[in-house]
């Protein structure tokens, strides 16, 4: 009499296999190792820790009431400065755009409600994406999902996680997930990222990844030139 039945293994579990075990390549360990924190998970890392020391909620509030909106703006950029997460052309843009009064102010108040406002989270990401967007434009355009989603993501890596489309489409395919990708920022591509980021965790729960850098960090791994297969 036969005491169990085989598992079946699908096309989705053997990419999902592939996807980890690239992973374990470079960094045998998981995300526990020295070699990773230094590769990827450092710089990320300690742009959060920099945020929670110069705009943490009190503080963000408190200049939020000051009306010190251009210095919100600065405080941001500068840390965000000290990542590679963004191209430099999209540094440059959001700069740009922030220089003036009013790009400030709509940045800032913009920003304080995606990071530390309440509500569910598809209100505050389509109104941050709206704040974004009529940020003033000089040559390029503000509105790209790097320049949408970095912010959240160093500031609250427990929820937020960072996109860069061409990496996270590799990967979503070398996954066999169903990325539903809109180039214009949007709620559903968002969430969908979201979700796609919550069975990566779940699959690679026994690597013991600590938040989103870590799963923003696995799928970078997948789709990005940096690491061939």
């Amino acid at each position: 009499m036969k005491t169990g039945m085989a598992i079946k293994t699908t096309a989705a579990d053997k990419a999902r296999s592939n996807c980890k075990k690239k992973f374990l390549f470079y960094f045998r360990k998981g995300f526990t190792t020295q070699k990773y924190y230094d590769w990827e998970r450092g710089y990320k890392w300690e742009a959060h820790v920099l945020w929670m020391e110069v705009l943490n909620k009190k503080e963000y509030k408190r200049l939020l009431d000051a009306g010190e909106y251009l210095e919100i703006a600065n405080r941001a950029t500068r840390i965000e400065s000290k990542t590679n997460l963004l191209f430099s052309f999209e540094k440059m843009a959001l700069r740009d755009a922030v220089k003036t009064a009013d790009g400030a102010k709509t940045f800032a108040e913009g920003l304080y409600n995606f990071v530390y406002g309440g509500g569910r989270l598809q209100k505050r990401f389509e109104e941050w994406v709206e704040a974004v967007a009529a940020l003033p434009r000089k040559q390029t355009r503000v509105l790209t999902w790097p320049l949408v989603t970095v912010f959240g993501f160093i500031a609250n890596p427990a929820e937020h996680i960072f996109l860069k489309p061409r990496v996270t489409k590799i990967a979503a395919e070398k996954y066999a997930f169903d990325f539903k990708y809109t180039s214009r920022p949007n709620w559903d591509t968002y969430s969908n990222y979201l979700a796609f980021a919550e069975q990566v965790g779940a699959d690679v729960m026994d690597l013991q990844p600590k938040d989103m850098i870590d799963i923003q960090s696995f799928l970078w791994v997948m789709g990005s030139d940096e690491y061939p297969e």
